[in-house]
């Protein structure tokens, strides 16, 4: 990248004196051709390095294209030390000419399932800032490792394949773009940033709680990789499972474009009897895709539930239920979807 290409007089001095770092300049590079974004955006940070990476990347990729863009502090007030931090990272990131504005999660906090509930919250906070400020796309800051980990992790629940390869580049909640530029950065080049940048992040004491799944998931393959064990055969897995998914999900995708059809005047999705004619997996999958559709929900329904009403279509003896948000019915040869009042 030559900083004559860059509009170098737009670029605050502090930040263009780090591009200037070979290392900086070459991750810059690449996490360009990949991000490849037009339109505003909102960046999430959480102040750990991860996240204070892409604050970088992503500012002086937005000053280049002339995009305006806004990095988010997700206050969650789940420790004491959480505010006190927040402001820390809000300062630094002015330091360098970022923009951003912390939001905090008030009320009651959970004492059960606390990361999961804190990330469905971070994402509605989130969520509720872009269609404040009219923005379709929020930056995540999930990398290579976070891939790994999804993996083990879904593995260790029993998900299948879709569930093993969900930790995707481009996803959507509630007609908002979940995009996730950095899952093919390594842990330690963002760690680099980071440090060499800003000379700072949060160190999250959670990361060490062996009481989180995903910690102790996160130890179990650093303990691989010390008896050998490398990430390069993991990586090929993932992309041959990728692969896989993709063919299934052109069915699933063909299946909903010939046999569903949405009645707007009734705000109905009506399945008609050849949806129901395809190998089961093809079958759940976009059974469960319009039960999100219609009934709006941040997360899918456990499959354990769909399987038995699938179960029931099939076996005749299905006639009303509730599920997801939705209200399912069948009529005659069709199943209809509307939304749970």
């Amino acid at each position: 990248m030559s900083l004559k290409n860059l509009n170098a007089n737009k670029i605050p001095r502090v930040l263009k004196k780090k591009l200037l770092n070979k290392k900086i300049n070459r991750l810059f590079n690449f996490f360009e051709k990949e991000f490849k974004i037009q339109d505003k955006f909102i960046v999430a940070v959480s102040g750990g390095p991860d996240s204070l990476a892409l604050a970088f990347l992503t500012k002086i990729y937005s000053i280049k294209n002339n995009i305006n863009s806004k990095c988010i502090i997700v206050d969650h007030k789940l420790r004491k030390e959480s505010t006190i931090e927040a402001e820390q990272v809000k300062k630094c990131l002015s330091n360098f000419g970022i923009n951003s504005e912390i939001l905090t999660w008030n009320g009651k906090k959970p004492s059960k399932n606390i990361q999961s509930l804190a990330r469905k919250k971070r994402y509605e906070l989130l969520s509720m800032k872009c269609k404040k400020l009219q923005i379709k796309n929020i930056i995540l800051g999930h990398h290579l490792d976070d891939v790994f980990e999804n993996f083990f992790i879904r593995i260790l629940r029993g998900s299948g394949l879709k569930g093993l390869t969900s930790l995707e580049k481009k996803t959507e909640l509630n007609k908002i773009n979940l995009i996730r530029p950095l899952l093919d950065f390594k842990k330690e080049d963002l760690i680099y940033i980071s440090n060499f940048v800003f000379n700072f992040f949060v160190k999250d004491p959670s990361n060490e709680d062996t009481k989180f799944t995903r910690i102790r998931v996160r130890k179990l393959i650093n303990e691989f990789q010390i008896n050998g064990f490398g990430k390069d055969k993991l990586f090929l897995t993932l992309g041959n499972l990728k692969k896989s998914n993709k063919a299934l999900s052109f069915y699933v995708d063909q299946n909903k474009r010939l046999n569903l059809f949405f009645n707007k005047k009734k705000k109905e999705l009506i399945l008609n009897k050849h949806f129901f004619k395809h190998p089961y997996e093809v079958i759940f999958r976009s059974f469960s895709d319009s039960i999100k559709l219609i009934g709006g929900k941040y997360n899918a329904v456990r499959g354990k539930k769909i399987d038995y009403i699938l179960q029931k279509i099939q076996d005749n003896s299905f006639n009303k239920a509730t599920l997801g948000g939705c209200v399912i019915k069948k009529l005659n040869q069709t199943v209809i979807l509307s939304k749970e009042c």
